[in-house]
């Protein structure tokens, strides 16, 4: 990877993760929705990378204006209005997933695109596993927690749903355990509500990341990999770190991702994404 700054008149391809890297709670700083529209202004090619689905990302979190969008973890990809990827869950393999999860009474939620889909009666479980998550933002502004609430559809035939990702909010045994009674083709990630003690995580399928939804957007847009920046601080970011020409690792955040990335950036509370940018020569 190379963290050299821009070359005048070269397009770059930009891919922001959203939770704790562009946003902060689901709260985007002012400093980094003008830094969007500057670095478009400018010729760049701005993407959302994300493990939320389409249906996790509100209007405050899109408004600055994208180019296009990585969404749950590389199993979704649009540019410019086209979709390029949607890849959900096989049948069998759903079906083992929702089966494992319920035979623990875990509170999750299968992440579409079109929606969220919960276990009905783990609806209020998960509404107070939300409220207390969100409780810790600044001002304990309520904005990300609905984010999600708004989305949940309330499933009961949950193994027919067409979901790409699963997060867990609350699990009995641990996310390792799951992953193995589920069996071929599932694997795990943390996720951003997992600081409270429970057993929670991110399923998805096997093979899948962020680095592969950034190659199918780069592709399509025409640009190089040596031209993408991709900024992160998560687990789920590590192989869109990798696999860009200039990595950059959010302070404080996942140690591995740090190690791995060419540079570092503020956090949101601090618009670490407005410096970023200036310094790689994007606005």
């Amino acid at each position: 990877m190379s963290a050299e700054p821009t070359t005048t008149g070269t397009i770059r391809a930009i891919f922001l993760d959203v939770d704790g890297t562009y946003a902060d709670y689901g709260i985007v700083p002012d400093g980094h929705v003008r830094a969007v529209r500057a670095a478009r202004e400018a010729g760049h090619r701005v993407l959302l990378c994300t493990g939320r689905p389409v249906s996790m990302l509100p209007g405050n979190i899109l408004g600055a204006g994208f180019d296009g969008l990585v969404a749950s973890a590389g199993a979704y990809v649009e540019v410019a209005g086209e979709v390029l990827v949607d890849r959900r869950f096989p049948a069998d393999l759903a079906a083992r997933t929702v089966a494992a999860l319920d035979a623990h009474d875990a509170v999750y939620v299968l992440e579409a695109q079109e929606s969220l889909h919960v276990p009905p009666a783990a609806s209020e479980r998960l509404r107070a596993i939300l409220d207390e998550h969100f409780r810790h933002a600044p001002d304990g502004r309520p904005a990300g927690s609905s984010a999600i609430l708004d989305a949940l559809r309330p499933a009961s035939d949950r193994a027919a749903v067409p979901f790409a990702k699963v997060s867990v909010f609350d699990s009995p045994v641990a996310m390792e355990q799951l992953v193995e009674e589920i069996g071929e083709g599932i694997a795990v990630v943390a996720n951003s509500v997992a600081d409270e003690g429970r057993h929670a995580g991110e399923l998805y399928q096997r093979g899948i990341s962020k680095a592969d939804g950034v190659a199918s957007a780069i592709a399509h847009l025409g640009i190089s990999r040596e031209d993408t920046i991709a900024v992160g601080d998560g687990e789920n970011d590590l192989e869109m770190i990798a696999f860009a020409g200039t990595g950059i690792a959010i302070e404080g955040s996942f140690p591995e991702l740090v190690a791995l990335a060419d540079r570092t950036a503020a956090p949101p509370q601090q618009e670490g994404l407005v410096a970023a940018f200036a310094e790689l020569g994007l606005i």
